[in-house]
């Protein structure tokens, strides 16, 4: 049986490949829904986003937007990795559908209320979402199996020295999350930075003939662009790298180690403190990704996009 999920996004290049990858996999995962955040761009561009790239390939689903800001924070988003549209590269024609006119947190709380399996939540972007959806209807943690979300890193930062992109945005959120008592997988910058696809990957999805494959090695020639000026060899797929750990848990190693959501620091604000030692005493509550089988997730990502017409 396929497993329920929910997708938690801020469309953005990476976002959009992990919807891909999600929808390329019927036999494994049951999309119940799209929620949608800001994030890598203002709430009304992911809406957009995420809407633009399911109709181009295809697929209509359930998406409703969430919040447009942070718990309690002013937004940040990201223009210079992902571009004015939050997903600048490729032409992609007008949606073919329209969101819910339902908000993002409630539609996660109906579906895991109505599932009759529990459900895996796959955040890909800031937690403000899901965040609310545990403090607005703590009894859904019953029906939660998993929370598999791409976002902080034990050992780095990319957006400050500290801090991942997706924490930093609302930590105070992320805290939320992380204190929720649900099991809980990090797919941090550990792994996605090992998660790269080369020119040779991107030049295969250009050269296949089909509409989606060209579509994704467009956004990944665009993507390439800024990770070339922070010295990357290649383009890190962090959000398709959540997405594949739920359709193949394996891909990924785990260690599962207390982890506590920096809120205040003057320079470490949006840190995820990982307690390897465990100096604090406290109870391991994430399962925390720190070696992946990049072969084996490149193998994944190019099939799946190259299984659409």
């Amino acid at each position: 049986m396929p497993k329920p999920i929910i997708i938690d996004c801020d469309p953005g290049h990476d976002d959009a490949i992990a919807l891909l990858l999600a929808f390329a996999k019927p036999e494994l995962v049951k999309v119940l829904a799209v929620t949608v955040s800001a994030g890598n761009q203002t709430l009304e561009k992911t809406v957009l986003n995420a809407l633009k790239v399911l109709s181009f390939a295809g697929i209509e689903c359930e998406v409703a937007a969430g919040y447009d800001r942070p718990l309690m924070r002013e937004l940040e988003i990201a223009p210079e990795v992902h571009g004015e549209s939050g997903l600048d590269g490729p032409i992609l024609p007008e949606p073919t559908f329209q969101a819910s006119s339902k908000h993002g947190v409630q539609t996660i709380i109906d579906h895991v209320r109505a599932s009759s399996e529990k459900v895996t939540l796959v955040p890909t972007g800031p937690l403000t979402n899901v965040a609310a959806a545990l403090i607005g209807a703590p009894d859904i943690k019953e029906n939660i199996d998993r929370i598999v979300l791409m976002g902080g890193a034990a050992r780095e930062g990319n957006w400050t020295p500290a801090a991942e992109f997706n924490i930093l945005v609302d930590p105070e959120a992320a805290s939320v999350v992380f204190q929720s008592g649900v099991p809980i997988t990090m797919v941090g910058l550990d792994v996605t930075h090992e998660a790269q696809v080369m020119a040779s990957d991107v030049q295969l999805l250009l050269d296949s003939g089909k509409k989606v494959g060209v579509m994704v090695g467009e956004l990944l020639e665009f993507f390439g662009e800024f990770h070339k000026t922070m010295g990357f060899a290649g383009m890190p797929l962090h959000d398709p790298l959540a997405m594949a750990t739920v359709l193949d848990p394996t891909i990924v190693e785990t260690k599962l180690l207390p982890v506590r959501i920096e809120t205040q620091g003057q320079y470490t604000t949006g840190r995820t403190v990982v307690d390897f030692y465990g100096v604090t005493g406290e109870k391991p509550n994430v399962d925390v990704a720190l070696r992946v089988d990049r072969e084996r997730f490149v193998k994944m990502i190019l099939e799946a996009m190259l299984s659409y017409e």
